[in-house]
């Protein structure tokens, strides 16, 4: 049986918030902007964090014989929603990049033997909150969420918080200084208060076991751990899955984990086919979770992706995390089911999260729909490999990750990073953090996406290092595009490691609506030129196992500067920003929909799909 015995313990980070019971702190805000050099959050000797300024939340003075506040007042300044970022929210804030504090009062009534967090979907990129006036907890990391307690600091009646997010970029960040995307800032998801029993349940894991063999027929396990947090040595915990005739006890050792193992009577396999749920039931003393979980094995053999014991053709796309139509920070369920139609019309059966962990919205539909996931932590490009420290927060926000999105089926590979630097320090970075990744988790597979190699005429060979640490390995190419023509991807030649291969990137630019000769740039055409050349690429192939284009909606990106043609925007979509189709579109899913459900490679899919 996997075991996750010596994992390092994670800082509290409730797993399952959107399955409790929660007061919502969504909707408006007050804001103040910090401009620089953000002399209301750091102090100009030493650059640390201030707490006797705005977080504070005083007013001004009205009495002459009284001494003024730092000049500032949250009852009389602006709103902004939560989740929302502050970049479309507000047209002066459009290209601001730096600190604003975010202020909330709200009503609170403490409960005996219970404890309340204050949790945080996420946040981009720096934040520090106060509560009442007081500092409870600071987080780095855009994309993930953070759990900060208030159980000593709330009291009975109107209370309030404090949040300063800074969104300044800085060398040693995660990412780091420069992206291809947009840096929208702000609370970005959704802010609740979460109350839970003095001793409950803060992360949970119930998967079907991951054996060295996979077998369809016969009995299949559940296993997995609850852990309980404040609970002592031998407190019971129940896991109970009706309907697949599991009920079963464990107790919680020193570290307040109890593992189980349990037969189930049979079990329906999540697949995208059949993407079927089952009520999971985790209870401790006065606490208990219900999720909503699937079970299934993914694993590599040879050259194919086994997906319960049968190759899979990942029929993919990349995504951002960036609402069609409306713009902004995806953070809602409109904007989720929105992009999740889009899929549908691909005949998508995976997708790319790039370059970033999504809202946890997007895996539960991923769940419930029957799509697979690729999840990615934001190492992209100029990341500072050579710094233990940024090591440590590579770590963090692995785990992190990892800890929220485990019990999905949907997510079958955790990514740990995009395009870096072919050099031994940054592979040995990645491979600890591979390792690290497979030691967390070893029920699913590890994968990186690789640019390069610029090659010699038509020969492409592929020879990083840090494919030895990876299960898939994801190659990223912009022939037709970068460089070179589209026709010259009919003879290029690669040589790729006997592992499997999804094409993780290629494409080029189209303005949608704009028409001409496919030899004219920025004509969607031309787009669809692209597209049939690689397809010739793809069939000398034999290790491909997926492809996900780049990249499902054109998305903001600061330096696409091109007047008419760009205006901001990354123009690779096979949608416009404002959800209309291009040439490309088609093609892409017409192809995906001739393909057989059951096609395992490129071989076995191209003769009837063309």
């Amino acid at each position: 049986m996997s075991t996750r015995e010596g994992t390092p313990p994670l800082r509290t980070l409730l797993v399952g918030v959107d399955k409790r019971a929660v007061v919502s702190l969504d909707g408006p805000w007050h804001y103040l902007v910090d401009q620089p050099p953000f002399k209301a959050l750091y102090n100009e000797r030493d650059g640390s964090v201030r707490d006797n300024g705005y977080a504070l939340n005083t007013h001004p003075n009205i009495s002459t014989d009284k001494p003024h506040n730092d000049e500032y007042d949250f009852a009389t300044a602006p709103t902004l929603k939560v989740p929302g970022d502050w970049n479309t929210q507000e047209p002066t804030l459009f290209r601001y990049e730096g600190v604003v504090f975010y202020q909330r009062d709200f009503n609170f009534e403490p409960r005996p033997n219970t404890r309340t967090f204050l949790h945080v979907g996420a946040a981009n990129y720096r934040s520090f909150v106060w509560l009442n006036g007081k500092h409870i907890c600071d987080h780095e990391g855009g994309f993930t969420p953070f759990d900060c307690e208030i159980t000593a600091v709330a009291h009975s009646g109107s209370n309030f918080v404090v949040i300063a997010v800074d969104s300044t970029r800085h060398q040693d960040d995660i990412p780091s200084v420069s992206y291809d995307w947009f840096d929208f800032g702000g609370l970005t998801r959704d802010v609740s208060l979460v109350t839970v029993p003095a001793a409950f349940i803060d992360d949970y894991e119930v998967q079907l076991e991951h054996e060295a063999t996979f077998t369809l027929a016969g009995e299949h396990k559940v296993f997995g751990y609850v852990h309980v947090e404040g609970a002592p040595a031998g407190t019971a915990v129940k896991i109970r899955i009706p309907e697949a005739g599991i009920s079963t006890t464990a107790s919680t050792g020193a570290d307040g984990r109890a593992q189980f193992s349990a037969a189930a009577k049979s079990l329906v396999l999540w697949s995208p086919a059949k993407p079927h749920l089952y009520k999971v039931t985790v209870s401790s003393g006065a606490d208990s979770i219900t999720d909503d979980i699937g079970f299934r094995d993914i694993r590599v053999s040879g050259l194919k992706v086994l997906l319960n014991g049968a190759p899979v053709f990942l029929r993919g796309v990349n995504l951002h995390a960036e609402a069609p139509v409306r713009g902004g920070r995806a953070d809602s369920d409109a904007d989720v089911a929105l992009m999740f139609r889009y899929l549908q019309d691909l005949h998508a059966n995976f997708v790319r999260l790039c370059h970033y962990p999504h809202d946890e919205r997007m895996e539960r539909t991923a769940d419930r729909d029957g799509i697979m996931i690729w999840s990615e932590i934001p190492l992209w490009q100029h990341i500072s490999f050579d710094k233990p420290a940024v090591y440590d927060k590579a770590v963090v926000m692995l785990h992190e990750m990892v800890r929220r999105d485990k019990n999905k089926a949907s997510v079958i590979l955790w990514s740990v990073s995009n395009e870096t630097p072919n050099n031994p320090v940054r592979t040995s970075f990645l491979t600890n953090l591979a390792n690290e990744a497979r030691r967390t988790d070893p029920t699913r597979l590890i994968t990186s996406a690789l640019i390069g190699p610029h090659g010699s005429g038509n020969q492409m060979v592929q020879d990083d290092k840090l494919m030895d640490a990876l299960d898939v390995v994801g190659q990223n190419e912009y022939i037709g595009w970068y460089g070179g023509k589209a026709i010259d991807a009919d003879t290029t030649q690669w040589t790729l490691p006997q592992k499997p291969i999804i094409m993780s990137e290629f494409g080029g630019e189209a303005k949608q609506g704009l028409h001409g000769a496919k030899t004219e740039r920025w004509r969607e055409e031309q787009q669809l030129d692209i597209y049939q050349h690689q397809f010739v690429m793809f069939s000398h192939i034999p290790q491909l196992v997926g492809l996900t284009p780049w990249i499902l909606f054109d998305f903001r990106s600061p330096g696409r500067n091109i007047p008419v043609l760009q205006d901001g925007y990354n123009r690779k979509g096979l949608v416009s920003e404002d959800g209309k189709k291009k040439l490309a579109f088609d093609f892409m899913s017409d192809f995906y929909a001739k393909m057989p459900s059951s096609a395992s490679g490129w071989s076995s899919s191209t003769a009837s799909a063309k």
